[in-house]
């Protein structure tokens, strides 16, 4: 799925309140996916091709991404009242539409365009509509910034724009199982929209575009370089807050949000350039802190039984620290050979942190395999 490196649906309302956001962002290594991405890709694949090939969902069950299986449990979850869903939007199944389809602004701004999840029509309405199939923060379809870049986009992309004719209204719909958001506009608030949003455009190709912090900033990748946040953390640190008055202290409270993410960006932006070999002053990743597990669990738990403790928990076995509890008090020895010690990750710590750091073995690795080649 591409999306225009200077604006996309996903990106339009931090673009729109921020336009120098742009060349910031530009300027970032690329995000690692993660595994909640790698399932949302096979989620919106998979749907689109239930849609497109008539097929029902459990036709692709075993289909794979990115490491992540189709499951008849992620069927059960998501894809089952997404569909659900989109037969409570269109009961009668009359609806025109298609799905995955590239919009954009060819006419006017090739390199701006994006990817919308399905475009249909029902009668006088035009419906836009994504799926979202994470578990995070609820999304609205009002004034979804989102969701009227696309309406905006396909309007100007031949290859969509029957979607709207004679149609009066459009209506944004959000899907995220296992709550359907649906909010209806005009084409007049949809061109209102173009306008802010090519506004926008023309002022982040300029080298002196604004910068504003807001709610738009929570997943904007350039959090860790950027002026305004950064001047925000350093004006916060130079503060003495048992000097501040009522009304300061409620100021920075509402700040804090930004700040907490900016923390958050700026750990996981040294951890992602550690973890690549590149160096990042005297700071190092090391493992976290250990924690006991069994070796063995079939011998753990045959050596506790006979050794008259209960050895099953629920759902599972006991842990070595219950274990080692119980058998202290009938005086027996955990045998050493039953447990290992496991580190869960690793972590950011500075230079003067007595545990060594992590050998990226990985990226050595393949350093030195292109030195070979």
């Amino acid at each position: 799925m591409q999306h225009s490196k200077i604006v996309g649906g996903s990106t339009a309302k931090r673009v729109i309140a921020c336009p120098g956001s742009v060349a910031l962002v530009d300027k970032m290594p690329p995000s690692p996916s993660s595994s909640y991405a790698d399932t949302g890709t096979l989620l919106h694949d998979t749907i689109a091709d239930v849609l497109d090939k008539h097929q029902p969902p459990e036709a692709f069950l075993g289909r794979k991404h990115a490491g992540i299986t189709l499951t008849q449990e992620l069927i059960d979850a998501k894809l089952a009242p997404a569909l659900a869903a989109l037969d409570e939007i269109d009961p009668d199944g009359e609806m025109l539409y298609s799905v995955e389809s590239r919009v954009g602004f060819a006419n006017y701004t090739p390199e701006v365009f994006g990817s919308v999840d399905l475009l249909g029509c029902i009668g006088n309405r035009a419906i836009v509509l994504d799926w979202k199939f994470g578990d995070g923060i609820p999304v609205d379809a009002e004034e979804n910034a989102q969701l009227m870049f696309y309406a905006a986009a396909a309007m100007r992309t031949p290859a969509t724009s029957w979607v709207f004719y004679d149609t009066d209204e459009i209506e944004l719909i959000i899907v995220q199982p296992p709550s359907v958001k649906r909010w209806v506009t005009t084409r007049a608030r949809i061109a209102a929209f173009e306008g802010d949003l090519f506004r926008a455009i023309n002022a982040a190709l300029k080298p002196d575009a604004p910068l504003a912090a807001g709610d738009h900033c929570k997943w904007c990748p350039a959090k860790p370089v950027c002026p305004v946040m950064t001047g925000a953390v350093d004006r916060l640190l130079a503060t003495k807050l048992d000097a501040l008055p009522v009304d300061q202290i409620a100021h920075y409270l509402d700040q804090v949000p930004l700040v907490e993410d900016f923390i958050s960006s700026l750990r996981a932006l040294a951890e992602q350039m550690l973890s690549e070999g590149k160096p990042v002053g005297d700071w190092k990743l090391v493992p976290k802190r250990a924690t006991r597990q069994w070796a063995d669990e079939d011998k753990a738990v045959a050596f506790l039984t006979s050794a008259g403790v209960e050895a099953w928990g629920e759902p599972k076995a006991i842990t070595p620290a219950v274990a080692d509890k119980a058998l202290k008090k009938m005086k027996i020895e955990l045998p050493d050979d039953l447990v290992v010690a496991v580190s869960s990750g690793n972590t950011l710590a500075p230079g003067n942190d007595p545990r060594p750091a992590v050998l990226q073995i990985g990226h050595t690795l393949k350093k030195a395999m292109a030195k070979i080649q």
